[in-house]
């Protein structure tokens, strides 16, 4: 696995999947579900006023713009790999990095943020909240599993 780590292919993937896993995470939990925001301020993670609302929002803001700039290195990682040869070029390797990337984003995100900072959970103030950060973190590390199983196995796609 080490070796495959090394293909640039693989480290473009996995660079692209830590920004749309992060995508993903504003886009859905933070958005679209509601379900926290980066820092959430409450137990439950709602805004008293609209002033803490829109300090949120610039805050999922700078995460966004984060998150753009990783997604921005990893297309440009992807140029690159792209000078290796056609013989670099494997969807299954692609798509495997990224996912592992994604789980990656996963992992790192949700040790840091749910259990040592404790910044914000996945569902705040829920009955069950760790066990949604528990299963956060298991679909993170499922995500890797799969992925370095879809790197070591380069079948075309």
């Amino acid at each position: 696995m080490r070796k495959a780590l090394k293909h640039p292919l693989v480290q473009a993937g996995i660079v692209l999947g830590l920004g749309f896993g992060g995508f993903a995470d504003g886009i859905v939990l933070h958005q679209i579900l509601g379900w926290h925001h980066l820092i959430c301020v409450t137990e439950h993670c709602q805004s008293a006023s609209i002033e803490q609302l829109q300090l949120q929002n610039k805050q999922d803001g700078f995460f966004h713009l984060a998150l753009w700039l990783i997604s921005l290195v990893g297309t440009a990682m992807l140029f690159r790999a792209a000078q290796h040869g056609a013989s670099a070029w494997n969807g299954r390797v692609l798509f495997g990095a990224m996912l592992a990337g994604w789980g990656v984003f996963n992992v790192v995100e949700g040790v840091i943020d749910h259990h040592i900072l404790r910044i914000h959970h996945v569902l705040p103030g829920h009955p069950h909240q760790l066990w949604f950060d528990l299963l956060f973190l298991t679909v993170g590390g499922v995500f890797v599993m799969i992925g370095a199983r879809l790197i070591r196995s380069p079948r075309n796609v």
